[in-house]
């Protein structure tokens, strides 16, 4: 991944770090800041023509620079006084904000964040002479939104606990005693966790904590490296009074050993795929991907629907189809779907959820290495694909070569997407539509929606 503005891996022999105990850093004196970097940093010059990039500052501003990283081309340093402000700065919503490794966009105003989101799908696009239609913009709230985490857990040298996330750039873990993005009821379970922590016989057992809201429950998976018996009381102890389910990865290496601690071992969170459609209801298990931002996940999924323009019996291929996200809704809409996915465990988790909504006649769910093109894609009226951020440049390859006549393409990486649009387009199809959908509010993350149409010969 090559986007301006974000970290590189650095030739060691031209960077200078800064930051030691004592050492000076180089004093920049004020600059104006041009522009954002893709991954939300100011962008200037100093006096010798240098690039500077410059974390939480704004286009327009003038500031006070302190560099605290050296490299050959270019330099890495953070605001010491602000002289000018922007008219879109804003107080940071988190008291951790600027230490947290997360949020990186929340001195921008919300409208400032999605106006830089568009303008970086338009970039990388515009680097493979691609031009992005006007994009809609998909959008919902900026706190409150996230309905799952992940919290680190530490125990340091000095017996303290530490339960949290990263510190920006470095791999220690800080306490957290807020985070205003998180869903409430997830917030809401922050000091319960860490009082909890503080009670455990050996909490150095304990690897990390992940935290689900669906629509109906919350969950917890525990990720312990060894059982200890009276801390996993305590654990089920805590999930019965915050009437929470509970769920235990326990083991080393990659597959722990997975079971249920609580008394609803049959009960799992679900959550809508479209607002109000309860027939749609979709089961999520321990390790399973969800879309973290419930409101935007929803007006994506109406998005593939209404651009699928689906027709009763459509043959539709969904790839990375994970527990049936766009698969189910397809099949709701009349279309008959193969759908794709590389994890034995949501395969079957998305045949069960298209039993309950009605729709498995419409649904065939096939385990297969997405790393290259399965076959049959050329049968198709429409492939949908919603790949990692590593992007799908394989299957790309291969519909540009004899693909069918609509590809949809849900992207969490633009540089891949770009990439990948561009292979398609290079094979015979036009970009027509695209949507921005700010999944991730108060960060530089961008999701994306593209529909490309094959061009007649």
């Amino acid at each position: 991944m090559a986007m301006l503005g974000q970290r590189r891996q650095q030739r060691p022999a031209t960077r200078k770090r800064l930051e030691s105990p004592g050492a000076k850093r180089d004093d920049e004196g004020s600059v104006v800041i041009e522009r954002l970097a893709h991954d939300g940093r100011g962008v200037a010059h100093n006096l010798d023509g240098k690039i500077l990039f410059i974390e939480q500052a704004l286009p327009g501003e003038e500031v006070e620079v302190a560099v605290h990283t050296q490299h050959g081309r270019y330099d890495e340093g953070h605001v010491r006084r602000i002289l000018k402000a922007s008219d879109e700065r804003v107080t940071p919503g988190c008291a951790h904000f600027g230490r947290c490794g997360g949020c990186d966009l929340q001195h921008l105003a919300i409208e400032g964040q999605r106006r830089h989101k568009q303008q970086v799908l338009r970039e990388h696009l515009a680097r493979h002479d691609i031009t992005l239609p006007d994009p809609l913009s998909l959008a919902a709230e900026a706190w409150g939104y996230r309905r799952r985490a992940r919290l680190g857990v530490r125990v340091g040298s000095d017996d303290r606990i530490h339960m949290g996330y990263r510190v920006r750039g470095q791999d220690r873990l800080f306490n957290i005693e807020q985070c205003p993005i998180l869903d409430p009821r997830l917030e809401a379970l922050l000091q319960p966790l860490r009082a909890l922590l503080e009670t455990l016989e050996v909490p150095r057992r304990v690897g990390h904590i992940e935290l689900v809201a669906g629509d109906d429950h919350v969950m917890i998976t525990l990720r312990q490296l060894r059982r200890v018996p009276g801390d996993l009381a305590r654990w089920q102890q805590f999930a019965r009074e915050q009437d929470l389910l509970l769920s235990l990865l326990c083991g080393e290496g990659e597959k722990p050993v997975a079971e249920r601690l609580d008394d609803k071992p049959d009960v799992w969170p679900h959550y809508r795929a479209l607002p109000g459609d309860d027939a749609l209801s979709i089961q999520v298990q321990s390790g399973d991907f969800l879309q973290a931002n419930a409101g935007v996940n929803h007006q994506l999924v109406a998005q593939v629907l209404d651009w699928a323009e689906v027709h009763q019996d459509m043959p539709v291929v969904d790839l990375f189809a994970g527990v049936g996200n766009f698969s189910l809704t397809l099949a709701a809409a009349g279309a008959q779907v193969i759908a794709y996915e590389g994890r034995e465990s949501m395969v079957q988790r998305l045949r069960d959820n298209a039993e309950s909504a009605g729709v498995s006649a419409r649904i065939e769910a096939r385990c297969t290495d997405l790393a290259s093109a399965p076959p049959g894609l050329e049968t198709a009226s429409l492939v949908v694909l919603d790949p990692p951020r590593a992007g799908a440049q394989g299957i790309c390859q291969a519909l540009a070569e004899s693909g069918p006549s609509r590809v949809l393409y849900v992207s969490c990486e633009p540089a891949t997407l770009a990439r990948d649009v561009h292979l398609l387009v290079s094979g015979g199809y036009r970009l027509v539509r695209a949507a921005v959908a700010d999944m991730f509010p108060q960060t530089a993350h961008l999701e994306s929606l593209v529909l490309l149409e094959r061009q007649p010969k």
